[in-house]
């Protein structure tokens, strides 16, 4: 026990004596969380929001075209403007304008023919940057709302027959989503495991210059010199999630609004696997150049797959089921769980499962793995 707990004192000194490690660790998930959380939500409760940009093209100047135009100019999410023809396909062909949409000639007695069943449907064109479908779509679903709303402008027209209210259902009624609270996951995810990347190259770098054979000579076991590292790789992760979720909730306001013993066991559980994980990346590959690339690759895929980046529900339908086999899915559930979702203790308890069991994986084939010399 003496060796175990000097050798994770030294990994400790080690860590806090590189400016550099420091800095990767802890300030670059709070910058980038910062921006992401901002850009994908974070300016939610201010009254000026990002709004996309829409073209407007009315080719018939007609009542409903006129109502159409003004209603979808009430809509929060949109900045719609009047514009040419011509114009509107130049910007959206040059990217300066995401979407266009054309009303055509005679519109608005097509549109009320083919209403009641007793014409031709008229055609609105949606024109589109192709790096800007998922906008696309959403302004075809904001149209076809806002176009019942003008039909019913017309004479002799309808009006809804009911009312939508919008309710977002996070941890508590009258508590808003905080965007911050899954983006500074997603980044303390994505540095920690980059941690366990280094905590693997490192170990790799004491074989290779033979200091390994030294502490076999000590003598050390396995079990205590892999042991170790995993120690001081958890508990250098841990201080890593304490520190981004305490600036996250001085500067945002991120609480953990579900349990807290639920969120401290999946960052336990999530920093134990990462410990496993570098040890992993340690018994597989043979020198650190080569261990590198492909530790990176792996880890950019884990992150991609755990939602941190993307939203999952974008991903193929494959995919999405694909991911309840990476790690990284189970850490991100398990903080939104535990952080903006407002969930009971209960609901950690799988995520913690599944990071236990990949621990233990992880470190059974590093074990097995292992070689106290390089090739």
């Amino acid at each position: 026990m003496t060796a175990f707990l000097a050798l994770v004192r030294k990994d400790l000194q080690i860590f806090f004596g590189d400016t550099r490690a420091v800095i990767m660790a802890f300030a670059a998930p709070i910058l980038i969380g910062s921006f992401f959380g901002y850009v994908f939500g974070g300016n939610q409760n201010k009254k000026e929001s990002t709004r996309l940009e829409v073209l407007f093209v009315d080719q018939e100047q007609g009542l409903v075209t006129k109502q159409l135009l003004a209603s979808m100019q009430q809509d929060a999410n949109l900045e719609v403007t009047p514009s040419a023809l011509e114009p509107a396909r130049e910007a959206v062909h040059k990217g300066k304008a995401p979407v266009a949409i054309i009303i055509p000639v005679g519109f608005g007695d097509q549109a009320a023919r083919a209403l009641f069943g007793s014409g031709a449907k008229p055609e609105i064109t949606v024109l589109f940057d192709p790096s800007h479908q998922v906008e696309a779509s959403m302004v075809r679903g904001i149209l076809a709302g806002q176009m019942m709303v003008a039909m019913s402008s017309k004479p002799g027209g309808f009006s809804l027959p009911f009312m939508t209210k919008d309710e977002a259902l996070t941890a508590r009624v009258g508590v808003a989503y905080n965007s911050y609270a899954h983006s500074f996951g997603g980044m303390a995810i994505q540095f920690m495991l980059f941690m366990g990347i280094d905590v693997g190259i490192g170990l790799l770098l004491l074989r290779q210059r033979g200091l390994w054979r030294r502490f076999r000579a000590a003598p050390l076991s396995k079990i205590v010199l892999l042991g170790s590292r995993a120690a001081s790789a958890m508990l250098v992760g841990m201080m890593i999630l304490a520190v981004v979720f305490t600036f996250a909730r001085v500067v945002f306001g991120v609480k953990i609004e579900g349990s807290l013993p639920g969120f401290i066991g999946v960052c336990g559980a999530f920093s134990l696997m990462t410990a496993a994980y570098g040890l992993l990346i340690a018994a597989l590959a043979k020198t650190p150049e080569a261990a590198r690339g492909l530790a990176i690759l792996a880890t950019l895929l884990m992150v991609m797959m755990s939602g941190a980046w993307v939203p999952s529900f974008m991903f193929p339908s494959w995919m999405q089921s694909f991911t309840k086999l990476v790690p990284a899915r189970w850490a991100m559930d398990g903080l939104d769980a535990m952080t903006w979702r407002g969930l009971g203790i209960e609901e950690a308890l799988l995520p913690i499962a599944v990071l236990l069991g990949s621990t233990v994986v992880f470190g059974a084939i590093a074990v097995w793995r292992f070689r106290w010399e390089a090739d």
